[in-house]
């Protein structure tokens, strides 16, 4: 099987704030955020190939980067879409020609602190199943809300918080996109929101992750 990264960098993360992309702002060492997370995939051994979604307004500044730091294994820099759908159906497209047991591993860029275990552990059950993802723990307690009443508080136990990378088989996630636009209004929040909804029928493996794999949403986050 090819495990191929798509790193998802299309949006402008407009809740940062300011006039860069957050996945182009520096972490405490000066290197961006779209560096640690290539970087977390360039180094991993179960990793054989890497693709970066960029904003379109951006596409120059990636490609310079990815010459600064010599990279390797990546091979492709996909312009972006407006949603984020639109940004990993543009990298299932790049790779269309792909035998369909590939697995593309899309992965938000604004979460740079990805683990080695978490890769592996990808790897290993994506050899038994055809999607795997990755949450963790829910520690707060969850509210079910409508019109801002409490609707019901489901049991903490069972609840977690989804994570990335979300990796697919490439016939799987494929498929699920085309039932979903062919719907004309695809409602989902990421990738395995679309295989659920679309693919019941498709069992979906959850690896463990980790708190360190948290998301940079706001400037906050980046100090």
């Amino acid at each position: 099987m090819k495990n191929i990264a798509i790193i998802l960098a299309g949006g402008i993360g407009s809740r940062v704030g300011g006039s860069t992309p957050k996945q182009l702002l520096p972490l405490k060492d000066g290197r961006s955020v779209l560096e640690h997370s290539v970087d977390a995939f360039e180094q991993s051994s179960v990793i054989d190939e890497i693709a970066i979604v960029m904003h379109p307004d951006w596409l120059n500044e990636a490609q310079a980067i990815v010459g600064r730091n010599n990279w390797q294994k990546v091979k492709k820099i996909i312009p972006g879409g407006k949603e984020r759908w639109e940004s990993s159906w543009n990298a299932i497209e790049a790779y269309s020609h792909q035998p369909s047991d590939a697995a593309l591993w899309l992965h938000d860029c604004a979460r740079p602190f990805v683990s080695q275990r978490i890769l592996s552990d990808i790897a290993e059950a994506l050899e038994t199943h055809p999607a795997v993802t990755v949450a963790v723990p829910a520690t707060d307690t969850i509210y079910i809300t409508e019109n801002n009443r409490l609707v019901s508080m489901p049991a903490r136990s069972t609840v977690l918080r989804a994570q990335t990378p979300q990796s697919f088989r490439l016939d799987v996630i494929r498929q699920a996109y085309e039932k979903a636009l062919a719907t004309g209004n695809i409602a989902a929040t990421d990738d395995t929101g679309i295989v659920h909804k679309y693919m019941p029928e498709q069992s979906v493996f959850i690896v463990p992750g980790e708190e360190a794999n948290r998301k940079i949403t706001f400037i906050e986050d980046l100090k």
